[in-house]
């Protein structure tokens, strides 16, 4: 089984003007492709592990045949987070209900919350993701991760990710990451979060 690029639920320019249509295209058709194609690449090595889902391999790094473990956490890990970022973009949304509730009981404050998940974005040091995470304990958490690595391999759940590669903004932001990062809470899509907070508490019960 190959795995494939999932359609984007929206039009390049949907996320105008906080994210531009040619980085939404380049980042889509070309860098996730990219991760795509190698990861399937990396698999034909072992077929049998091709049947897996990306989050299971991922989940269980150290039992993937040590001759491509790095590569499916750097292809692999690329390929999913990449597919989770797509699924957490959409304007014009809001955090409420229980999602928020546990965002005031764990930050402090809405505003605690994005002040933690922009520093962490704002100070991973070179290519990396900054993630809303729910842990081991039940909380949510804010975590960053260097290249494609990804909090599922730490036992923890993603619940929303920004992507702090250069090729993500760098054609719109150049090196003002500081202001992708503020304008990218315009764009995150609160309501797909809030879904995979629900499947992830159920989860954790």
């Amino acid at each position: 089984m190959s795995h494939e690029l999932p359609k984007l639920s929206f039009s390049y320019d949907a996320l105008e003007p906080f994210m531009d249509a040619k980085t939404v295209e380049i980042h889509y058709t070309k860098h996730h492709q990219a991760y795509l194609d190698n990861f399937n690449k990396t698999l034909a090595k072992h077929p049998e592990l091709a049947e897996k889902p990306v989050d299971e391999l991922l989940d269980n790094v150290n039992e993937i045949p040590e001759d491509i473990r790095q590569a499916i956490i750097n292809h692999g890990g690329g390929y999913w987070n990449h597919s989770f970022f797509w699924s957490i973009l959409k304007k014009d949304t809001m955090p409420k209900g229980e999602l928020l509730q546990a965002i005031d009981s764990d930050f402090g404050s809405f505003s605690d919350f994005k002040e933690q998940f922009r520093n962490a974005a704002l100070t991973q040091f070179g290519s990396g993701w900054a993630w809303l995470v729910l842990n081991k304990e039940g909380k949510l958490e804010v975590v960053k991760t260097s290249n494609h690595d990804n909090p599922i391999s730490q036992g923890k759940i993603p619940l929303l990710v920004i992507d702090v590669w250069e090729h993500a903004y760098y054609l719109k932001y150049k090196n003002l990451r500081a202001d992708y990062i503020d304008n990218f809470f315009q764009i995150i899509n609160w309501d797909q979060v809030a879904k995979y907070y629900g499947e992830a508490k159920n989860g954790r019960k």
